[in-house]
Order: structure tokens, then C-alpha cells, then sequence
């Protein structure tokens, strides 16, 4: 018994021993391969590996370096959270690894204007200093002075809390278009002087006004430059100007209604006005307006017309550019306005930002679509519509100032190596961080918090540039917080005079500058100990040919992407220059990472190649970068519901589920099969604000359709922006379309066809007559042809008729079967006696 199961195990394994063999043998070898692959994989986990100097490696996240002298690894730049062996052989006096340092340098309590503010007492570590000095002056933004000592590509998160203070002064300037077009607009506006300063001193006790007007440049083609009309271009008219400014700003509300009430209109040519150059300097002549230093600044811009920018100034022949300076005289004349041209829309925005002002432009509906979009690269600008004689400007005032001053949006001007986010629950304290800089609904008191992400994108080549300082600040607002930023590029044993700073050093065989442990080499040496030049390479040494591959075991030195050198790797260049082929061993390259739509890493934004790897964006994950790394953009408008409850946010999308009536559409998955959309809600203010028509007057319309479409030659559903369609037919048959979307407030954007789609007009007794006429005319074309016919038939007939007769020969025999009708009998015995 025994023996037969031996024998059969023997046969069994005689069968099957080629293949465990053969298993093995594949083993070793697909173990080798990964084996020879491991460097490359483990710089692609590790990115501190590749690093060759300490500033390098200070500027990779989560790397430090051993300065060490005479230190035994070769790899210097390592990860102390993951390399605790390296740590540990390291003298931690020699590990630089530099942390992100934040320090208040300036904290004043938010406070209301004209009270003592109660400022906590900080004491600045770096100078020994403290805060805590009362202030009169109203504080909205705090902290107002920070310092920060930020790594590269390393995120430091910082709060500031905003609050829009109580009774904050307000200094309102209205500009005005005095062109012919407005002179019933200027008497409405002086009788409205006391009631707009009423108005606004409900709101802060603290208000001034002031007053300018302007027209056009002096010059052809914008006025008539006929000597009488310069005098008096239109009846009653005052001599053409550019920009007066009539009244500085000032509480004495009755000087404005009497400045405003006398001041003339004057007329020009075309139909656009010199606005921009009026703005320009209402702008910047901060001390001639009046401007305060801590107020709400409004211009409230008012005209009917048009706007001339920067070019146009060359029809007249003018072509200076315009400088952006105050040029107005002691009377507050504009002095420049036929020497330099209009200014920019990017120059207007500039000034505006600079000096902190809320730019309103009220505007006659006529104009609105126009400074609608203006307002779009305006920054802090809103608009309003004006109605025909502007006696709505207290509202449109009231109702702008109260719109600004209820949102508050946080802006930076950071160069381009610093990247700033921010990110706010707003008014829901135990909301999720949203990735905002806006928040609306603000009332008096109400704090805000704002979270700034603040990163050093890269080192600027200037080392000058490594300490810079920029303002964190809320639009429309003379305050800021001020952000002094020191970049931390390279490592103290880099620079003369530290420690770990040799030049010309005995560890560099005197060809080199000793630095943080390694040699940095002339010219005309290198290696890693400076010990080779041009003429003594010692290629064939083995002791530098093991320099060039990462362990004993690996046989192919650079793997296989470079020559080895003494002792160290020169890599190959690719034909592309952006492609380039790094590591201590060649084992790293910037573009054989993943791909997203055809570009490495998604593209740039999203992430970069290092290594092999892709290193993502803040904002962005996934092994090509192309994943949004929060369910912030799953997350509706005004909701908080992740893909609005019916759905799963993938990869910063929302993939939506499917219920029983169907599955759910929709950018946030908000649209159920069954559900009816909100078409019908707009479609009446559609039809009386786009098209004049429908069951809503046009008095009506102005008082309940508040949202102002804009008006496109042709409707186009843009899917990415979650556009909904809707089309209906009106009463005229004609069908009309309009598109409504939400922003990133949550607010409703309607887009709407500017002409409807309406059948060919039908003249009905024109086709009566058409129709009557046609069955006349065809009845009696079907008697001319019938006529016709009959005659052509008659002729043949009548003709093969005379034809016959013609041809016929006549016979005179007697027919045999022929008898006539009587007889005649002969007597045989008469013989005619």
C-alpha cells in the first residue's frame, strides 16, 4: 500500500517538477526587474532623494538636510518623518529643516468709529515691542501687521476676521454727465440733494457730498469747434469742458442743491462722453475731491450716454497716453483733457483699487447692458438703472450703498510667487470652509472670518525679491492687513561667514567651496570631492564607477540614462529642452507621468511632473492631478448638501443617482425627472422686459422683475455652467428663448434671445382673394380647354369628312335587293292601237 502511494507521488512529482522550475525561475527574474526599478520607484515616493543641495531640499515639502561633515549616507535630503534611520545618524545640530513662522505684529480689536477701541497687548518675539494703544479710528479688519517666514511650496492657513463697523463715515461724490440729454436729470438731482443727505444720515451720522459734471474733450470730432459754438453749442448751453468738479466734498447738503441747480449744460457731438477722464481724476485728485482717508469712498457715476476709452483720443489727434495723475486747476478744471488720451478700462480699475472706491454707475436702461459688463472689470463697481428724469437716484443710491455694504470681498495684491486662497463658512459658524473670498447678507456687528492659504510658489532669481510685503484687504475699504513675507530659498551654511562655509576647502581637494557638507566646484573640477578635472577623469576607477549606481546589486550604472563621470552621473539631454532627465543615479524625469486629456499632470494649474510623479496643486488630487481634491464644487449655491443629497461627489463632480421616477441630472444632481424647472417663473418678465409683450405691464415689470437679462443674438446652452433651457410660444405664436443659471453666490443669471422667432404675418383676405381668383381662373382654363378640344375634334372630323367625299366614286347599277314603291304591269294583248 505503501509503495504504490510512493510511486504515485513520484510520478506526480516528475510530472510537475518542470513546471515549479520554471515558476522559480520567472520569480527571480521579475524580482530582479523590480529589483533594478527600485530606486526609481522609491525617489517617485520619496522626492527628497533627488535633491543635490540644501536649498534644494529646504524647497521640497517635508525634506530636511544633513549638514553633517564626513556624514556616511550619500543622500543628505531625506524625510525625517519617514527616514528615522538617516535622522538619527544625523546630529540633529546639523539637521536643517526649517519651520513656517507667523507672527502678529500689529492686533487691534474691531471697533466702531469715534469710540475707543478696547486693543489686546501683543508682544512681538522678533523686536520686543508691544501692542495696545487706544484708537478713535473705526477697525473692521484685524489682525492689521503679520510676519511670516514661509517654505517653499508649503501652505501656511491664517485667519482675519472682517466686521463692518457701526456709523463708518461715508464720503459720496456724484459725477454727472451735464451733455444737453440730462438737463431735466440735474433740476430732478438739486431737488433730491437734501433728501439723498437725509437719506444717507440714517445710515451714518458722518456724511459728506460732493459734486462734479463733465462732457467731452474740446476738440473734433467729439464738440463743435465753430467759434459760436464754443460760446454756446445748443440754447442756454454753457461753453463745452471736459471734467469740473464744481463741489469738493462737504455736509452742507443745501450748497450742493444750489451748485446743482445753477450749474449749465453744455452739448457735444457724438453720442459717447468723456466719462473716463471725468472718473479718472475724480479718482486720483484726492486732495481737491476731498477724499477721506477713513470713509466708505462712493462715486456714483450718472450719465445717459456712452463712454469713450483709451484710442478714441486718435480721431481727434490725440494720442498721448494717459498718465493717471491729477491735472485739475484751482478752479477744478480738468487741464489735460486735449493733451492726453481717454484712460484705460485696466487703468480706471487700477485707480480704483488703489485709492479703495466703490464705483456705481447709474445708468438710463438704455445703457445698463453696456455698464453691466464694464462693472464686470471694474473692481468693487455695481450699477443701477436710472429712470428717464433720475428721480429714483435716492433709492438707486440707497438701495447700491446698501448692497456694498452688506458684502465684503477680500482681495490681495501678492506678486505672482505668492499664491493666495481664501476660504469662509460666512454667517453659518458651524458650516464647512468653502473656498470663497465673498461673503453677502452682512449687517452691522457681524463678524466674518476669512481663512487665508498663503504659499511661496517658487523662489524669485533676484534675491532681493525673497522678502516681500503685500496687503490683504476688503474691497471698497481704506484698511488692510499687511503681510511681510520672508522666503525661505536657502540655508545659513550656503552664505559667507556662517558656519558650514569653506572656501577653497581641504574636503574639496581646494578646488571648491565647502557648503553644508557637500563641495560645491570650480569651473574646471568636479566630482564629489572635486577631485577630477578635464584631463584627469580617472573614468576607469571602480571605486567611482560604484558612485553611479544606487547599490551593489544594481549592474547598469546612471540606469541606463547617462555616462558615468568620475564618479558621478552626467545625464542624457532629450531632444525637447523642457524635458530633462535628473537624480544622483538619472533615475528622474519631468514627463513620464500620468497624462489627463493629453497634458502631463492635467496641465499647468493642476499639477507638475517630478520624479516620475505628479505633484498636485493645492485644490487638485488623483495620479494625473485632474481630480478636484474638496467636495466644496459638489456642493451647491446657498446649500450645504454634497450633490444636493442625490448623488456622489467623484472626483470633484457629482455623479448623480437614480431614483424610481429616473435618474437625476444636473450639475449638483438638483433636477428630478418629474420636477418642473423654474421656466415658468421668469417667463412672464422675459416677455416684458426682452420683448415688450405678455400679460405684465410695463409698470409692473419694472416694479417685479428686478433680475436684468442680458440679451444675446442667439441662445447657447453652456452644460458646464449648468444652464437650463426654456422655450415657450406667446400669444403672436412666436416662440421666444431664454436660458437661467445660478453664480457662484447662488444667484440667479438669466441670458435671453434678443429676437423672437415668429411665423411669416398671413394676409387672410389676401388669400381669399388668392383662393377665389385661382378657382375662377382655373375654371376657366378648363372651359378654354374643354373649347379647345371640341374645337380641334370638330375640324379633324369635318375635314376627313370633305375628304371622303372627295375620294368617292358613284355606281349607277340597279341594287338587286333595291324595290321600288310601286309596280308596273304591261297588258301582252295591247298593242298600242
Amino acid at each position: 500500500m505503501e509503495l504504490r502511494w510512493w510511486r504515485r507521488c513520484k510520478s506526480d512529482i516528475a510530472r510537475v517538477y518542470p513546471r515549479i522550475m520554471f515558476f522559480i525561475v520567472v520569480s527571480m527574474l521579475c524580482i530582479s526587474s523590480t529589483y533594478g526599478q527600485l530606486p526609481e520607484k522609491l525617489v517617485s515616493q520619496n522626492p527628497c532623494i533627488v535633491k543635490q543641495t540644501c536649498s534644494e531640499c529646504i524647497q521640497t515639502p517635508t525634506c530636511a538636510w544633513c549638514a553633517e561633515p564626513n556624514f556616511s549616507d550619500q543622500k543628505r535630503c531625506f524625510q525625517p518623518n519617514i527616514n528615522t534611520d538617516l535622522l538619527l545618524k544625523c546630529d540633529e545640530a546639523f539637521v536643517v529643516n526649517p519651520d513656517n513662522v507667523y507672527s502678529i505684529l500689529e492686533m487691534r480689536e474691531l471697533s466702531r468709529a469715534n469710540s475707543h477701541s478696547h486693543s489686546t497687548s501683543i508682544k512681538n518675539t522678533a523686536s520686543g515691542g508691544s501692542f495696545g494703544a487706544g484708537s478713535r479710528e473705526a477697525v473692521q479688519i484685524t489682525p492689521q501687521h503679520v510676519s511670516l517666514k514661509l517654505r517653499i511650496n508649503e501652505v501656511y492657513r491664517m485667519w482675519l476676521n472682517y466686521s463692518q463697523a457701526e456709523d463708518y463715515p461715508v464720503d459720496l461724490y456724484y459725477l454727472m454727465d451735464l451733455s444737453n440729454s440730462m438737463a431735466d436729470d440735474k433740476q430732478k438731482l438739486s431737488l433730491l440733494g437734501d433728501l439723498l443727505a437725509e437719506s444717507m444720515q440714517n445710515i451714518t451720522s458722518n456724511f459728506r457730498l460732493g459734486f462734479g459734471s463733465f462732457v467731452d474733450k474740446v476738440t473734433m470730432p467729439y464738440v463743435s469747434i465753430v467759434p459760436k459754438n464754443l460760446v454756446e453749442p445748443c440754447t442756454a448751453c454753457a461753453a463745452p469742458y471736459g471734467f469740473q468738479n464744481v463741489m469738493s466734498l462737504s455736509q452742507n447738503t443745501s450748497l450742493f442743491a444750489g451748485l446743482v441747480r445753477n450749474a449749465a449744460v453744455s452739448g457735444n457731438l457724438d453720442a459717447p462722453e468723456g466719462g473716463f477722464d471725468a472718473i479718472m481724476q475724480a479718482v486720483v485728485c484726492r486732495e481737491q475731491i476731498g477724499w477721506r482717508e477713513k470713509a466708505r469712498r462712493l462715486l456714483v457715476f450718472s450719465t445717459d450716454a456712452g463712454f469713450h476709452y483709451a484710442g478714441d483720443g486718435k480721431l481727434g489727434g490725440i494720442v498721448k497716453p494717459n498718465d493717471g495723475l491729477c491735472h485739475l486747476d484751482r478752479r477744478g478744471q480738468y487741464t489735460h483733457s486735449v493733451l492726453q488720451d481717454y484712460p484705460s478700462i485696466s487703468q480706471i480699475n487700477l485707480k480704483v483699487k488703489q485709492n479703495a472706491i466703490n464705483l456705481i454707475f447709474a445708468v438710463t436702461k438704455e445703457q445698463i447692458g453696456v455698464y453691466q459688463k464694464l462693472g464686470q472689470h471694474v473692481e468693487g463697481s455695481s450699477y443701477g438703472t436710472l429712470s428717464n428724469d433720475s428721480a429714483n437716484v435716492v433709492e438707486l443710491v440707497k438701495d447700491q450703498y446698501n448692497k456694498i455694504s452688506s458684502s465684503v470681498e477680500i482681495k490681495d495684491n501678492a506678486s505672482s510667487a505668492i499664491k493666495v486662497n481664501y476660504y469662509s463658512n460666512c454667517l453659518d459658524e458651524n458650516g464647512p470652509l468653502v473656498q470663497t473670498n465673498k461673503c453677502d447678507g452682512l449687517k452691522v456687528g457681524t463678524v466674518v472670518r476669512f481663512q487665508a492659504e498663503i504659499e511661496v510658489k517658487a523662489c524669485p532669481e533676484d534675491r532681493r525679491d525673497w522678502k516681500q510685503r503685500f496687503q490683504i484687504y476688503p474691497v471698497g475699504i481704506n484698511e488692510s492687513l499687511i503681510v511681510d513675507v520672508e522666503m525661505q530659498c536657502d540655508c545659513s551654511c550656503e552664505n559667507p561667514g556662517n558656519p558650514g562655509y569653506k572656501e577653497n576647502a581641504e574636503e574639496c581637494s581646494g578646488f571648491g567651496t565647502y557648503k553644508c557638507g557637500i563641495c560645491e566646484c570650480d569651473s574646471s573640477h568636479f566630482g564629489r570631492f572635486c577631485e577630477c578635472d578635464s584631463d584627469n577623469n580617472r573614468h576607469g576607477d571602480t571605486n567611482l564607477v560604484s558612485g553611479c549606481r544606487p547599490d551593489n546589486t544594481t549592474l547598469v550604472d546612471c540606469s541606463g540614462r547617462g555616462s558615468c563621470v568620475c564618479g558621478q552621473c552626467e545625464c542624457e539631454r532629450r531632444g525637447n529642452p523642457d524635458e530633462t532627465i535628473s537624480g544622483q543615479f538619472c533615475e528622474c524625469d519631468n514627463f513620464s507621468c500620468d497624462r489627463a486629456g493629453g497634458l502631463l499632470c492635467a496641465g499647468p494649474g493642476h499639477g507638475h511632473c517630478v520624479c516620475g510623479k505628479c505633484v498636485c496643486e493645492p485644490g487638485w488630487t488623483g495620479p494625473a492631478c485632474d481630480c478636484r481634491a474638496s467636495n466644496a464644487t459638489c456642493i451647491p449655491p446657498g446649500g450645504t448638501t454634497i450633490c444636493s443629497g442625490n448623488g456622489e461627489c467623484e472626483c470633484g463632480a457629482c455623479k448623480c443617482h437614480e431614483g424610481k421616477e429616473g435618474r437625476y441630472s444636473g450639475r449638483f444632481c438638483e433636477k428630478c425627472p418629474t420636477c418642473p424647472g423654474r421656466c415658468s417663473e421668469f417667463k412672464e418678465c422675459i416677455q416684458c422686459l426682452v420683448y415688450k409683450t405678455g400679460p405684465i405691464s410695463q409698470e409692473d415689470c419694472a416694479k417685479n422683475c428686478t433680475i436684468i437679462p442680458e440679451i444675446v443674438e442667439v441662445i447657447e446652452v453652456n452644460e458646464e455652467k449648468d444652464e437650463n433651457l426654456c422655450a415657450f410660444y406667446d400669444e403672436d405664436d412666436c416662440r421666444f428663448a431664454f436660458v437661467y443659471s445660478y453664480d457662484v453666490h447662488g444667484k440667479i443669471v438669466l441670458r435671453a434671445q434678443q429676437e423672437r422667432e415668429c411665423p411669416p404675418q398671413v394676409h387672410i383676405l389676401g388669400v381669399v382673394l388668392v383662393v377665389i381668383g385661382s378657382i375662377v381662373l382655373i375654371g376657366l382654363g378648363f372651359l378654354l380647354l374643354w373649347k379647345m378640344i371640341t374645337y380641334v375634334h370638330d375640324q379633324r372630323e369635318c375635314a376627313k369628312f370633305e375628304k371622303e367625299i372627295k375620294m368617292a366614286k358613284w355606281d349607277t347599277c340597279q341594287n338587286p335587293f333595291y324595290k321600288q314603291a310601286t309596280s308596273t304591269y304591261k297588258n301582252p294583248i295591247y298593242t298600242g292601237n
